[in-house]
């Protein structure tokens, strides 16, 4: 068992998330599955044709304050995009096809930073390739992969999984039955994780 952390790249409180959940998770000794989703199914399946957050402009000027706070907090850098949602289509296949390799963590934090820090196109080939590279990657030819068809239906595939699973919004960190819906409830999940994975090795002791 492991917290599966649910993101998607055009989801605000997804940024937060993802940039502190690697360090607090080996703080804790706490393994991580990163699950790059995609909202818009999501959404669609509520009878939503938006995000919640441009449906609702008070709820979203609202978010948007919120975001700026959160961000303040923790110290990391916050530029409101001016594309809300953005497509996060293409690096959410890379992370997806590539979800075990060592850089991805670090991919998907510069991809959220890009995104809500640097007001960048994330749907960018050019962008995304650039970002690769930085990490000593070949972007090109790892851009080239994720858009292979067997990428494209392994990340249909973990949508699909996510609605069946119940995830209506991200991030989600999924603890074996249990969902913790919204970065602020990053420490509650990892603290499931924690009782509950000792409360089961006790078990196959007794």
């Amino acid at each position: 068992m492991a917290v599966e952390f649910w993101f998607e790249f055009s989801s605000t409180y997804s940024y937060p998330a993802a940039i502190r959940i690697e360090a607090l998770a080996q703080s804790e000794g706490v393994p991580i599955i990163w699950k790059p989703f995609l909202l818009g199914p999501v959404f669609r399946a509520q009878g939503w044709k938006d995000s919640p957050f441009n449906l609702f402009p008070v709820k979203g000027r609202y978010m948007w304050r919120d975001l700026e706070r959160i961000c303040e907090k923790l110290a990391i850098p916050f530029r409101r995009p001016s594309q809300f949602p953005s497509n996060g289509l293409l690096a959410a296949r890379i992370s997806c096809w590539f979800a075990t390799k060592p850089w991805v963590p670090e991919f998907v934090r510069s991809v959220y930073r890009a995104n809500f820090a640097e007001d960048l196109d994330i749907s960018s080939a050019s962008v995304l390739e650039s970002r690769l590279d930085s990490l000593g990657q070949p972007g090109a030819a790892l851009i080239q992969q994720a858009q292979l068809p067997e990428s494209k239906e392994k990340l249909r595939a973990q949508t699909e999984n996510a609605i069946a699973l119940g995830i209506f919004g991200a991030p989600t960190f999924v603890v074996g039955p249990e969902l913790f819906w919204g970065n602020d409830r990053l420490e509650e999940a990892i603290s499931w994780y924690k009782s509950h994975q000792q409360a089961g090795a006790v078990k196959q002791l007794t």
